[in-house]
């Protein structure tokens, strides 16, 4: 019988400090990318001490189904020429009231006000440490 050693806390520790890094960059890319299509009420949950899943969720909406699609779609495109990653998985983008994209470290959630409103997903991640994106333009 073979035995499999854990690895120890501290190797734990060390590869995620490494991975909340570049999380961080790909949610500050992310964000500015929401901003600059107009996203509305844009929230990052850091869920990395929650859960396993991912280490960030962003959270958003739009006020149509086409600009959730410009939403998905400048996140897409900003993830890639600035930090050269695809979303590893992509759901909704035919529907447009729920977009999802999948960077693993970091989980994109783009809807309409009426899913958002629903399902709360701020609600369900409430011990999670909240930050809300303002625009410059907001007061």
């Amino acid at each position: 019988m073979t035995k499999i050693k854990a690895p120890s806390k501290q190797q734990f520790q060390n590869s995620f400090s490494e991975e909340s890094t570049d999380s961080k960059e790909m949610v500050e890319t992310i964000t500015e990318a929401l901003l600059s299509r107009k996203g509305k009420e844009i929230t990052v949950l850091d869920v990395s001490k929650l859960t396993t899943l991912t280490d960030y969720f962003v959270v958003c909406h739009g006020t149509s189904d086409i600009q959730i699609k410009a939403l998905a779609d400048a996140v897409e495109e900003d993830v890639r020429e600035q930090l050269e990653e695809k979303a590893w998985k992509k759901e909704g983008l035919q529907g447009r009231n729920w977009v999802i994209l999948d960077f693993v470290n970091v989980v994109v959630h783009i809807m309409s006000k009426e899913k958002r409103d629903f399902y709360g997903i701020e609600r369900m991640w409430n011990d999670a440490d909240i930050t809300y994106i303002k625009d410059a333009d907001e007061s």
